[in-house]
């Protein structure tokens, strides 16, 4: 259950908590008006008439299924705003790449969905292209495996259902502490990824290289998890609160 219209917070501007509340409501998971107005207690006509207006804003967007989800406009408006993540790997990507030679990424989750917030191509050769803001479901590949089996249990539980892979891979993704993908994604590409770690040893982003499977072979993991995980690793110290 979401949060309600009596519970949320009040700025004295009727319209704009409510529009708070349905972005809220549709940010922890994508859902259909019926289940918009169970989470946020809102009557169905005022709960439809807020989502479209944050549809044509592009603030929501709707799948075909009929289930809004967070629009482009949020990440658009969310660049430019200071991002310690973001910030951190865009210091660490440039050395990854190098090492590799693929395409590098770091990716977030966002609801049903994994975000790109930082990517860097190689300059020569095909690649595996992802612009930053793309998204992708969180239905497959190795990032998503990997903020999936760092994620709450309850999120597992509503996100497996439509995944390729199994709670028993989240499991031992955990425990290996890196995943691999091979044509999950998409047909041809392979990736590697792993969990990005705040200052408090929270997992809330992953990291990735990605590229052709003819180049990255189909376990990649065997050639770039070492260095997968050491650039984390320099991504989670600069996250660490600086000591005076």
């Amino acid at each position: 259950m979401g949060q309600d219209s009596a519970s949320a917070p009040s700025s004295g501007i009727g319209v704009l908590d409510k529009s708070v509340i349905v972005l809220r409501a549709i940010a922890d998971t994508p859902c259909n008006l019926t289940e918009l107005c169970d989470r946020t207690g809102l009557p169905r006509a005022t709960a439809h008439r807020l989502a479209v207006g944050l549809q044509t804003h592009r603030l929501l967007a709707r799948n075909a299924a009929g289930r809004w989800y967070p629009g482009p406009a949020l990440s658009e408006l969310a660049a430019s705003a200071h991002d310690p993540v973001r910030e951190s790997a865009l210091m660490v990507l440039p050395r990854l790449r190098e090492i590799t030679g693929e395409s590098v990424q770091v990716y977030r989750r966002e609801g049903a969905e994994r975000i790109c917030i930082a990517a860097m191509e190689p300059p020569t050769g095909l690649r595996d292209t992802v612009p930053v803001g793309t998204r992708f479901p969180m239905s497959a590949g190795s990032a998503a495996k990997v903020l999936l089996a760092w994620a709450e249990p309850a999120t597992q539980r509503a996100l497996l259902h439509d995944s390729v892979f199994s709670e028993r891979a989240l499991h031992e993704i955990r425990r290996r502490g890196w995943a691999q993908s091979a044509g999950e994604r998409a047909a041809g590409v392979a990736s590697v990824s792993a969990p990005v770690r705040d200052g408090t040893g929270e997992v809330v982003a992953a990291i990735s290289v990605s590229g052709p499977i003819d180049r990255m072979g189909r376990r990649p993991g065997a050639r770039w998890a070492a260095d997968l995980l050491a650039a984390a690793d320099a991504i989670h110290k600069r996250l660490q609160p600086s000591r005076a």
